[in-house]
């Protein structure tokens, strides 16, 4: 009783706030301090609080370690994040998992008793059970750590800037494209300086340099607490959706009536659902509607306050929500898959070209630094030329919308393996020319002509990925943010999945009847143009159907 007392008094503050002609001087979106109260602007948020938020970010890309199969813990890490937590105390909690992690990696490397013996005339001895123990625990105490750290950061950034402030707004889409700059920033001098550091120094100060960057990082966190906006926690996503699917289950045979407004929601100012604005009721996927009527019968029993027979018009519109970016978020499974190759075949291509630069040699994998130049350099231009021109074309605050952006990064992913594709075939014809065909050496065709295909990657990160990342907060149910980060963050691993699948089937398809395939291992006998050039279809095919979804998606409204 005394919590809901306490939540009735607030919603009362904040209409009287609202009355009184104030709330100008308070973020419009929700946003509370870390007491719980409502926020000024002037004291909170914007760039002085993402400053404290950008150098976790930062510190966290520096580490080089582990970088496996941590794709689930982010959708774990959401969940908390909207359901208890928040995500202040989310990336705090995760961001110490992390440090834990990393603390005892680096004691791995650097504690004699903890090390396996030394190689003896090429000979290795196996690690004892106890130095496994030890490392494995620090690895997956850091892949817990980025399950609280991924999802919820990009939407705690965002949360700085109000929604219902038109400057705030534009302030909020560059945050975006600044928060990928640092990610880049840090990951070039992950693959650098650190990477040195371990190779030629040792793999202990190569491991301390991050972990003490993370102590400082979770610092910085804390001494930004007085500045943050938080947003509150609207409970468990996931029963609200099996609330909704079972109230409308249940009344599968009630006939909906035309009116709309008809339908249930809460008389507050604010929605049902904590921290939560109210969603404007829509046409679209009208059999879930039914979970908001209320029978006679109901209304009789007072089941109207039972969730799981009666929902607010705003918690249906959540689902609908998610189902409605459904299209939009598998055709970034796709991308993904084309962003996956910068790793791959990208690199077995590089291997098989001409790397020596006088007496120097270009390691295959290192051109992938042009990708990430790409976007420190793309990230301002775009952020500063490109939106305020297009601003004046266009009328919209950012110079595209999320979808528009997105969209462009798609057909720049088409060059880009077009690009690729060509470059293949030209390395190719080469390697016939001089006989080449049949011996698995290098083709004198210089790895730089590599360099067009990973700056285009790069663009279209720029455009599809930080847009992605944007549009996923921005059309997410207010309590559902962290989960649709979250959500947007799986189809980097399920485009890993797709391009292994492609990968898998075009082989068995091309070595059928003893044939060499595609992509033999020896690739001067294959035809590795023609996997680019499929995958430039694919991402066409991809664009276009993406092109028909993006066209019929309705934006969300709250009231």
């Amino acid at each position: 009783m005394g919590s809901g007392r306490k939540d009735e008094s607030s919603s009362l503050e904040d209409a009287l706030l609202l009355q009184n002609g104030v709330s100008g001087f308070y973020a419009g979106d929700g946003s509370v301090d870390f007491n719980g109260k409502p926020v000024l602007k002037n004291k909170s948020g914007n760039w002085k609080a993402c400053s404290f938020i950008l150098g976790n970010v930062s510190a966290a890309r520096n580490v080089t370690t582990w970088q496996g199969t941590c794709y689930l813990t982010p959708l774990i890490g959401a969940i908390l994040a909207d359901t208890y937590c928040g995500r202040y105390w989310t990336i705090a909690g995760f961001t110490t998992f992390y440090l834990i992690g990393l603390c005892t990696i680096t004691l791995s490397a650097s504690v004699p008793a903890l090390k396996p013996a030394k190689c003896i005339n090429s000979k290795c001895p196996s690690a004892a059970p106890a130095q496994y123990a030890v490392f494995f625990f620090g690895l997956y105490m850091i892949a817990l750590g980025t399950g609280g750290i991924k999802p919820c950061i990009w939407p705690f950034g965002a949360d700085q800037f109000d929604d219902t402030d038109p400057r705030e707004r534009v302030k909020k889409g560059s945050y975006f494209n600044w928060f990928y700059f640092s990610q880049n920033i840090g990951a070039i001098i992950a693959a650098s300086l650190l990477v040195w550091i371990q190779e030629n120094v040792g793999w202990g100060l190569g491991f301390g340099i991050p972990t003490l960057l993370i102590g400082f990082a979770i610092v910085s966190l804390f001494l930004g607490t007085p500045f943050y906006r938080f947003q509150k926690s609207g409970g468990s996503p996931l029963t609200r959706i099996c609330q909704v699917l079972v109230a409308s289950f249940r009344k599968r045979n009630v006939a909906m009536p035309e009116d709309g407004n008809l339908l249930f929601e809460t008389q507050d100012i604010s929605s049902a659902i904590k921290g939560s604005r109210k969603l404007e009721h829509t046409d679209e996927v009208r059999c879930l509607d039914k979970a908001a009527l209320v029978s006679a019968a109901e209304i009789g029993t007072g089941d109207t306050y039972d969730p799981w027979r009666v929902c607010t018009v705003t918690q249906v519109e959540e689902l609908k929500i998610l189902i409605r970016m459904f299209p939009i978020w598998a055709t970034g499974i796709v991308f993904s898959a084309v962003y996956a190759q910068m790793s791959t075949l990208f690199v077995e291509q590089g291997k098989m070209m001409k790397r020596a630069i006088g007496s120097f040699t270009i390691p295959a994998a290192s051109l992938s630094f042009f990708n990430h130049i790409s976007v420190i350099i793309c990230v301002p231009i775009y952020d500063r030329v490109i939106v305020p021109i297009a601003r004046k074309y266009t009328g919209k605050e950012r110079g595209f919308s999320q979808l528009q952006r997105m969209g462009i990064g798609l057909f720049i992913s088409v060059i880009c393996m077009s690009v690729a594709a060509l470059v293949e075939i030209k390395r190719l014809q080469l390697a016939k020319i001089l006989g080449l065909i049949h011996v698995e050496v290098s083709v004198p065709l210089s790895i730089l002509w590599q360099i067009p295909q990973y700056v285009l990657l790069g663009s279209a990160e720029v455009f599809t990925f930080i847009g992605q990342h944007e549009f996923f907060y921005e059309q997410a149910p207010d309590a559902m943010r962290s989960l649709c980060s979250a959500l947007s963050l799986l189809t980097n691993s399920l485009g890993n999945y797709l391009s292994s699948l492609i990968l898998t089937i075009v082989n068995g398809i091309t070595t059928e009847g003893g044939k060499t395939g595609w992509i033999p291992d020896n690739l001067n006998e294959g035809h590795l143009d023609y996997f680019f050039w499929l995958l430039a279809g694919l991402s066409f095919l991809n664009m276009i159907v993406y092109m028909v979804f993006a066209r019929r998606y309705k934006e969300k409204k709250t009231s």
